[in-house]
């Protein structure tokens, strides 16, 4: 029995790294291709992209894992059926129990991997993922002039060439205009017939060579009246500008910024941040009913009339009547103010604590995504490893297709549930588990139908079916002449 569940195992063993590696390269070019305008142009390392590509892929490892799952054991089971291996096993009198019984514990080994993963190893590529990706989309892109197209990448700098010579690096017709004082605008133009252009040694700086210009300065800070500014024209006929570059360089955001997201943290982090935000929420849902109870007379609970009579009110109302007309209305316009000024804070109220409670529904469906997907390892092999067994067909073709169905129906009801969960209109763990409690049964159903042997993709066993209830329908519809 060890020889056959080693066999059993290695048959699965290179299905379940070819697909797990497909299924991720597959994520890693979906996110490339939603980032691609925020990373070309930009001139970056080879080395950088690769570093954000495989935090890209650590962060997709377990969301890849349960589809690499579902498509192995399909096509394992499927290609044992299809070699006419498992028709031995079972006129051995293995049932498809005793048969399954060493993937689904090495199934539970995946399961609980790919949950020590998302609690340890998935914040800490999250956090490294995103600020590595905020720092590269933040950056500037790389120095490149486009010949009679103003260039202004160089912080104070707008650079126009008219002409400029791929092989030799030489600029022809160079126009600069050096606003690095705010105050003045473009208060220094410079042009030149010609230049060259060059980075420094340690490439932090750019060094312009000009040739044969001439340079313009209004002198003076703006704001200065127009006659009090002197003008400074000049000709020269070799001048180096030297520019900053730092800020075209890749500079490296502190990941303590990002920490507290909620995709940054463990299970035992996130309950905290929950737990602490709802109290947080809560202290401020009594601050703001405070404000508007000592922002309304009617409200206030200090009031004596609230807890003796209805004295003190008549009492206003007939001092408010015994007022003057102009008296009157300045009360009534007064009313009116405070009325409206409580009416937006109502509304300024209800759109914090719907922020508020919309940041502890996204902590509240990350804690239960981390064990959801680890469960769906298990339940995505119960529906691969019987319904191979049922279809006897290995490789890319239908296996694929089926895991693709199942997979995408998975994907759509966890996604519309973790969208209904943040709207508030579903408990978080209801709705992050509603994928795994629809599937589930017709795990169970496959898994079942495969143990008693069901033809339930036989295509001649539904034609039997149909051919007997025609038979049927043919007796009650023409019955026998009565002699």
């Amino acid at each position: 029995m060890k020889k056959l569940h080693a066999m059993i195992i290695r048959a699965f063993l290179g299905p379940l790294a070819v697909t797990f590696l497909i299924v991720v390269f597959i994520l890693v070019m979906q996110f490339l291709w939603k980032y691609v305008d925020d990373l070309m142009g930009k001139g970056l390392e080879w080395h950088v992209m690769l570093e954000l590509l495989t935090y890209a892929g650590a962060s997709f490892v377990p969301l890849a894992l349960p589809l690499a799952i579902l498509l192995s054991s399909l096509m394992t089971m499927g290609g044992l059926g299809e070699n006419s291996e498992l028709v031995p096993m079972r006129s051995a009198g293995l049932g498809l129990g005793r048969i399954l019984h060493p993937l689904i514990a090495f199934t539970a080994f995946l399961a609980i991997g790919s949950l020590l993963f998302s609690n340890h190893a998935l914040p800490r590529a999250n956090l490294k993922f995103q600020s590595l990706l905020w720092d590269l989309r933040e950056k500037k892109p790389a120095l490149s002039i486009t010949p009679g197209v103003f260039y202004n990448g160089i912080e104070g700098f707008a650079i126009r060439v008219m002409d400029k010579d791929p092989d030799t690096g030489r600029l022809s017709d160079v126009l600069i205009y050096d606003h690095r004082d705010q105050r003045r605008g473009n208060g220094t133009v410079i042009r030149a017939r010609q230049g060259t252009m060059q980075r420094s040694a340690d490439g932090l700086f750019l060094l312009l060579t000009l040739e044969d210009g001439r340079f313009y300065d209004e002198g003076g800070p703006g704001g200065e009246r127009e006659g009090y500014r002197p003008m400074m024209r000049g000709t020269f006929a070799k001048d180096v500008i030297t520019m900053d570059l730092s800020g075209l360089g890749l500079r490296r955001t502190d990941e303590d910024l990002f920490k507290d997201n909620y995709k940054m943290l463990a299970l035992d982090q996130l309950q905290q941040g929950e737990d602490s935000l709802r109290v947080q929420a809560a202290l401020r849902r009594n601050e703001q009913q405070a404000h508007l109870r000592n922002s309304l007379f009617l409200l206030r609970g200090s009031h004596p009339a609230l807890k003796r009579d209805t004295t003190a009110y008549v009492g206003m109302t007939r001092w408010i009547a015994s007022r003057p007309p102009p008296a009157r209305q300045e009360l009534f316009d007064l009313a009116m103010n405070m009325a409206r000024n409580n009416a937006g804070y109502c509304e300024r109220s209800a759109a914090e604590l719907d922020g508020r409670r919309e940041q502890v529904a996204r902590f509240a469906a990350e804690w239960h995504r981390k064990p959801m997907l680890a469960a769906a390892c298990m339940v995505f092999f119960l529906i691969g490893a019987p319904l191979g067994a049922i279809i006897r067909r290995g490789g890319m073709g239908l296996p694929v297709v089926l895991a693709i169905v199942f997979f995408l129906v998975f994907h759509i009801v966890s996604f519309a549930m973790e969208k209904l969960v943040i709207a508030g209109g579903i408990t978080a763990w209801a709705g992050m588990w509603m994928g795994i409690l629809v599937l589930l049964p017709v795990g169970l159903f496959i898994t079942w139908k495969a143990a008693m042997d069901s033809p339930l993709l036989d295509r001649d066993a539904y034609y039997r079916g149909w051919e007997r209830v025609r038979s049927i329908w043919r007796r009650h519809a023409h019955p026998p002449a009565v002699q």
